[in-house]
């Protein structure tokens, strides 16, 4: 029986909605994705939604449309997915990585504003942050508005991997000028690779659907009146997505059954931490913390040598060879650094049996005996 990390739920409607763009031929640029952006931004409360090819450009579309540039400074959690930070590179801008917290792994709010002071002294450009709710656990929001409405900080919300968390009541993706999704096989639901951005800001959505078009700000012919990039997500990933998004709360309730599960199957090791201020948790991967002396590479290979995938969730960025080579080194994170070594991502998907992890959490344990 083997168990791999993740597993795309993909059901007989959402085939037939795929079909029905074959059938059609129009395979780009078509109704599906106005049918997706739509049940989206309907889903959280957005005014706008403009579907891109994956979060990554979803990112990288709103630092364009809000005019980053070389002097500005976006500040980043390390312990997060690359793309969060190699965005504000794209424009030449500079990243500065703040640490976390130990217990959600979010960005540290008071570690934020340190930084942020830090900044103001010395930086030319404007500040921007990159709120990222890693592993769909929501920022704990309320504290990070205050400090970046109080330093005059824009909040551009990274919740690629939070569709439908909720922060006291309201929706992960809402919180900063602009937000993002992101639809890889792993997330809540897929479109293959997509992304998405939502927003309230009418000029962000207008210039965001020119540059995923190479530029284009009307309907005439090979006319680009702005600097563009073939960010177009294809009808086929839009209705595979509009088709998931029709049962996106369906699907976040058997994710939440599965973490329920590992939650009583897991009493020897720590499991993730929910905040009070969640009233809603959209789970994207299930990340373990061993006890920090293990040998994490080990406890990867025994799990494997028994049929189960697991990865490390996540390495630091900031000790990424890129990064090191801008001047970014070990010892200037230690939350971030030291958690990493230490997290393992375990099977998890929307289809994820009780018996598999019944054999995940046995295996874990044994590896966790073997190797502390």
């Amino acid at each position: 029986m083997k168990i791999p990390l993740s597993n795309a739920y993909i059901e007989k409607d959402d085939i037939e909605e795929v079909l029905n763009v074959l059938k059609s031929k129009r395979l780009a640029l078509g109704p599906y994705m106005e049918k997706f952006e739509n049940i989206t931004k309907s889903y959280v409360k957005s005014k706008f939604a403009v579907a891109v090819s994956s979060g990554t450009a979803a990112l990288h579309l709103i630092l364009k449309s809000l005019n980053f540039k070389e002097k500005d400074t976006l500040l980043v959690p390390s312990f997060t997915f690359i793309s969060s930070a190699n965005v504000a590179l794209y424009e030449k801008g500079k990243v500065h990585f703040v640490d976390i917290e130990g217990d959600t792994l979010n960005i540290s709010p008071n570690a934020l504003e340190e930084e942020i002071v830090k900044l103001k002294k010395t930086n030319n450009g404007k500040l921007f942050f990159m709120g990222v709710d890693i592993f769909g656990h929501p920022l704990d929001w309320d504290k990070i508005i205050k400090i970046c409405e109080k330093h005059d900080v824009t909040i551009i919300e990274d919740s690629c991997e939070a569709l439908g968390s909720e922060y006291k009541g309201k929706k992960c993706g809402t919180f900063g000028i602009a937000g993002t999704f992101a639809f890889y096989p792993n997330k809540q639901i897929t479109t293959g690779e997509g992304g998405i951005i939502v927003t309230n800001d009418e000029k962000i959505a207008r210039l965001a659907k020119a540059m995923r078009n190479q530029g284009r700000t009307s309907k005439k012919w090979l006319s680009h009146e702005l600097l563009g990039y073939n960010y177009r997500l294809d009808e086929m990933s839009s209705a595979l997505g509009y088709s998931q998004m029709k049962k996106i709360d369906k699907i976040i309730e058997m994710r939440n059954k599965v973490a329920q599960n590992y939650k009583k199957l897991l009493n020897f090791v720590e499991t993730p931490t929910t905040k009070e201020y969640t009233t809603k948790m959209s789970w994207f991967v299930y990340v373990v913390k061993l006890p920090k002396e293990i040998d994490l590479n080990k406890v990867i290979t025994f799990m494997k040598e028994n049929g189960i995938e697991t990865k490390n969730y996540f390495a630091p960025v900031h000790l990424q060879p890129l990064y090191k080579d801008l001047g970014w080194k070990e010892g200037m994170l230690p939350i971030t650094e030291s958690v990493s070594k230490r997290t393992l991502a375990i099977p998890f998907y929307s289809e994820l049996t009780f018996e598999k992890q019944e054999k995940v959490a046995f295996y874990l344990k044994k590896a966790i005996e073997l190797f502390t």
